[in-house]
């Protein structure tokens, strides 16, 4: 019998996804949610699969069970969230699945944090990259997650990314087929870290599609920090929104202040998404 290799923490259709990736009302991503993390985000949304134990541990025989029930239901892709630290098992069922039908394409949901040798090694694998760019600085990285050098290995690993897939393309329908989108969630009384990820990618390309976040909510350890005990001001978001223009960056969504309370996934339930197709773009 095979061994367990990955563990999942849920899946499903999702529609909290920006909108290339959620398609039509009725499709959603065919989300899996990976358990564990290899950094330690203070202010994790989802820390309670990210830093426990929580969910099945699965074999690959398991894994391509979920892959294929999910095209059967017709989403519009295969999101893989928090998937880093089970590429090796995920690039050898990404290739089984493909030789047996997978027709979605591939979402690699990261925290942009990826060693080169992780992403040369997906190469071929992944159609849409969909990282996070999380901090312009080192000091903030360290503080907050743990993260050796965060800027600098996010913006290799993002061109990297950008090598394989290029800028994001969409279908006729307006679904993602290849390509990256980046993700930067607004912290609060960081804004000097936001305007220097800003910049850096701009420096890289102001034609990215950039899904600017609002939805920071305090939580898991973020009491602790007291920056972070807080939501966004209107002020903060609003020099966020202005930083955008003066950068140039046209393309992606600015994500609607009033969605964080709706979109805390509680995983410890057997539905941890309630609010049915409502998204937050």
């Amino acid at each position: 019998m095979p061994s367990p290799c990955l563990r999942v923490a849920w899946w499903g259709k999702h529609f909290g996804e920006e909108p290339p990736l959620v398609g039509a009302p009725e499709q959603g991503a065919g989300t899996i949610f990976f358990g564990g993390c290899d950094l330690r985000c203070v202010f994790c949304q989802n820390h309670q699969i990210s830093q426990t134990r929580v969910g099945s541990l699965l074999d690959e025989r398991a894994l391509l069970e979920v892959i294929f029930t999910l095209q059967d239901q017709g989403v519009c892709c295969l999101d893989l969230v928090t998937p880093s630290i089970w590429w090796r098992p995920l690039a050898d069922a990404l290739r089984t699945a493909r030789r047996d039908g997978l027709r979605l394409p591939v979402v690699w949901n990261c925290h942009g944090h990826e060693p080169l040798r992780v992403l040369t090694a997906l190469e071929g694998l992944v159609d849409v990259y969909l990282p996070d760019f999380k901090y312009g600085s080192a000091d903030v990285g360290w503080r907050y997650s743990r993260a050796r050098n965060y800027p600098d290995q996010a913006e290799r690993a993002l061109r990297e990314m950008l090598r394989q897939v290029g800028p994001l393309r969409c279908d006729e329908h307006g679904v993602a087929t290849r390509g990256v989108i980046v993700r930067h969630l607004v912290l609060p009384g960081n804004l000097p870290s936001t305007w220097e990820v800003l910049r850096r990618l701009a420096s890289i390309d102001p034609g990215l599609h950039l899904s600017l976040m609002s939805q920071y909510l305090p939580l898991h350890r973020a009491d602790e920090f007291p920056e972070l005990a807080r939501t966004l001001t209107p002020e903060e978001w609003a020099q966020a929104l202005a930083w955008l223009e003066e950068f140039g960056f046209e393309e992606g969504w600015i994500q609607d202040p009033c969605s964080a309370p709706d979109f805390v996934p509680d995983f410890c339930s057997s539905s941890p998404f309630e609010t049915g197709q409502k998204g937050p773009y």
